[in-house]
């Protein structure tokens, strides 16, 4: 539940340069176009929108205050204009919602990440060579646990007849991790890094195992609620997405006609990425999180201690991983840390500073392009956003 692109064993290699074929800004009287903030972001969401999304959200906060630009529509068959306030699925940013969970757990002492899988889930992890006894915690977070993307074998979201055929089904999380167990492992625990949506269910089984109740009874007590969340759901066989919201498109890769997809029982994502939320809530998220506020300075170390991830250089270059939390270099020097979404017609992109002041967090709905120059345009609007000197 990530990046449509990270659904495969590789990605499509990396574009040497993008042209969007955008007309030069207009000059005025107070200074180029693009050197206002304002229009700055403005224009960045209708680079993003021009290479094939529906609509685009952006918000960007800094000490300064919050701006929004919008582009395109929130629904195709009424031709509702994207609003600020818009829910949508968040697909794999859910993962940072899980990980500061286990975090937390951890700081409480009620598991550690060096526990293993079969010390929190005897027997779940077998066969075909998977071994949960040789697997940590701490790999399942920081996708280094070499198990099987069950995402890559899972018809509902890689095709519209597979979608339209199970949409509304409800999958248990055993039955998503069954799916994995089908197949050997990767590689041998800790030998490299390879985005698994396994691992997060599997950490969202730990925690419902630790404590007694599910990962988003425990999301909404410890996350949701404390930081004021109200338009933040992590919601269990609820298809629908509540309020006013995007609405989501997808073809599954030219798989059939692009279709609505907006209605989804969730569970099919899990602890992977099922939960729901506005550019608002994201925002006040990892500015919590990065601020201090959800996690003790030895957890936050924990979550921030990266990996190279190689595999998301073509869209991130130089990227690292941590426990639920990317790290990703900026242009202008420095690092911002984020973790992208992508699920069958939503796009989520966030970048945060190391000391949470600054976000930038964007939704675009749709396929996009079907090269990287959406996600790249994406990019290019967090990293603009991150470096000007005015958002300082």
């Amino acid at each position: 539940m990530m990046n449509r692109h990270l659904t495969n064993t590789t990605l499509v290699a990396a574009v040497a340069a993008l042209g969007l074929g955008l007309a030069a800004p207009a000059a005025s009287a107070t200074g180029p176009r693009h050197d206002r903030p304002q229009n700055r972001l403005q224009d960045s969401v209708n680079a993003i929108q021009k290479t094939g999304t529906v609509g685009v959200l952006a918000q960007s906060t800094g000490p300064g205050g919050k701006r929004y630009a919008t582009a395109g529509v929130a629904d195709t068959a009424t031709g509702e204009a994207v609003r600020a306030g818009d829910r949508f699925r968040i697909a794999s940013t859910t993962k940072t919602f899980v990980a500061t969970t286990v975090l937390q757990l951890a700081g409480e002492g009620r598991l550690s990440l060096d526990d293993t899988v079969e010390d929190l889930l005897p027997g779940v992890v077998t066969g075909n060579g998977n071994d949960g006894s040789k697997i940590t915690v701490r790999q399942l977070l920081n996708h280094t646990s070499g198990l099987f993307n069950y995402t890559a074998d899972f018809p509902e979201i890689n095709s519209v007849d597979g979608f339209q055929a199970d949409r509304y089904t409800t999958w248990t999380p055993s039955q998503l991790v069954a799916i994995a167990m089908k197949h050997a492992p990767d590689f041998e625990p800790g030998a490299k890094w390879a985005y698994s949506n396994t691992g997060y269910i599997l950490a969202g089984m730990i925690t419902e195992k630790v404590t007694g109740n599910s990962w988003q009874q425990e999301v909404t007590r410890r996350i949701i609620r404390p930081l004021g969340l109200r338009n933040t759901f992590a919601p269990n066989t609820y298809p629908r997405i509540p309020g006013r919201h995007l609405h989501g498109y997808s073809h599954f890769g030219n798989s059939g006609p692009t279709i609505d997809v907006t209605d989804f029982n969730p569970t099919a994502a899990g602890a992977a990425g099922a939960m729901i939320s506005t550019t608002g809530d994201v925002t006040r998220f990892f500015s919590a999180l990065l601020g201090g506020r959800l996690l003790h300075p030895a957890e936050m170390a924990e979550m921030k201690t990266t990996v190279r991830a190689p595999e998301l250089d073509p869209v991130w270059p130089g990227a690292s991983y941590g426990l639920g939390l990317m790290r990703i270099p900026l242009s202008c020097g420095g690092v911002y840390y984020s973790h992208a979404g992508d699920l069958a017609g939503y796009t989520t992109r966030d970048g945060v500073s190391a000391d949470g002041r600054r976000a930038v967090v964007l939704e675009a709905t749709g396929d996009g392009a079907s090269d990287l120059s959406t996600e790249l345009a994406q990019n290019a609007l967090i990293d603009k956003e991150l470096c000007a000197t005015d958002r300082k």
